[in-house]
C-alpha cells in the first residue's frame, strides 16, 4: 500500500464521499453561503448595537447638571479626567434592569481606574422614576430627567441608550439597546477608554 499525504487526490475522495453521505443533497450546496450570511447578519447586528452614525460622536459631551435621587446636584464638567458612562433608562423598560445591572458590575471592576457611571431616568412622573431607582442596588449615582432637558441633548432615541465620553470629554461610543452582545462590546470600548 502506499501511503498519500492527508491533501492528495485518495484523501479528497474520502473527505467528499463522507461530507456527500453527512449531509443532505440540497444542503451541500449552501452550507458555506448559509454559514457566511449568518456571519454578515451578526457582525451587522453588532454594529447596530454600536451606531458609528450617532451625532454626538467625537464632540464634547453637552454639560448638564441634575439631581440625585440620594444626594445633591451632579454636574458632568466637574468629572473631567475620568471616564464617564451615562445611562438613560426609565422604569417602564425591561431590559433597563439588566444593562444597569451589568453596569454596576462594570463599575466594581474598575472605579479604580477613573470610571464613573450616571444612570439617568427619563420617565415623566418623578415618583415612580423615585421608586424603581430605589429598588435598584447599584454603586453608582442616579440621577432624574423628568423635564427630558439631557436626554433630548444627547438625543437619545431608544432606551437603555449607553454613552461613553473619554477623560477629555468627548463622547466616544453610544450603545443603543442593552443585549448579552452588545454588553461584550460595551466593555471592549469602556476598557479602551481606560487605557488612553
Amino acid at each position: 500500500m502506499r501511503w498519500q499525504r492527508p491533501n492528495g487526490p485518495a484523501w479528497r475522495e474520502v473527505a467528499e464521499r463522507r461530507f456527500a453521505r453527512s449531509w443532505p443533497a440540497g444542503a451541500r450546496t449552501g452550507v458555506g453561503l448559509r454559514l457566511g450570511l449568518a456571519a454578515a447578519a451578526l457582525a451587522a447586528g453588532l454594529a447596530s448595537q454600536a451606531d458609528p452614525a450617532y451625532p454626538l460622536i467625537g464632540r464634547t459631551g453637552p454639560d448638564f447638571a441634575l439631581h440625585a435621587v440620594a444626594g445633591g446636584n451632579v454636574r458632568l464638567s466637574e468629572h473631567r479626567g475620568e471616564v464617564v458612562v451615562l445611562s438613560f433608562w426609565s422604569s417602564r423598560c425591561n431590559p433597563c434592569r439588566a444593562q444597569l445591572a451589568a453596569l454596576n458590575r462594570s463599575l466594581a471592576t474598575y472605579r479604580s481606574a477613573g470610571l464613573e457611571i450616571y444612570g439617568i431616568g427619563v420617565d415623566d412622573d418623578p415618583g415612580r422614576s423615585l421608586e424603581y431607582a430605589r429598588s435598584l442596588t447599584v454603586g453608582f449615582v442616579l440621577l432624574l430627567d423628568p423635564a427630558k432637558q439631557v436626554s433630548r441633548s444627547y438625543q437619545v432615541d431608544n432606551l437603555p441608550m449607553t454613552v461613553l465620553i473619554d477623560r477629555g470629554g468627548t463622547v466616544r461610543h453610544a450603545l443603543r439597546d442593552y443585549t448579552a452582545a452588545s454588553d461584550g462590546v460595551y466593555l471592549q470600548q469602556l476598557r479602551d477608554l481606560l487605557n488612553e
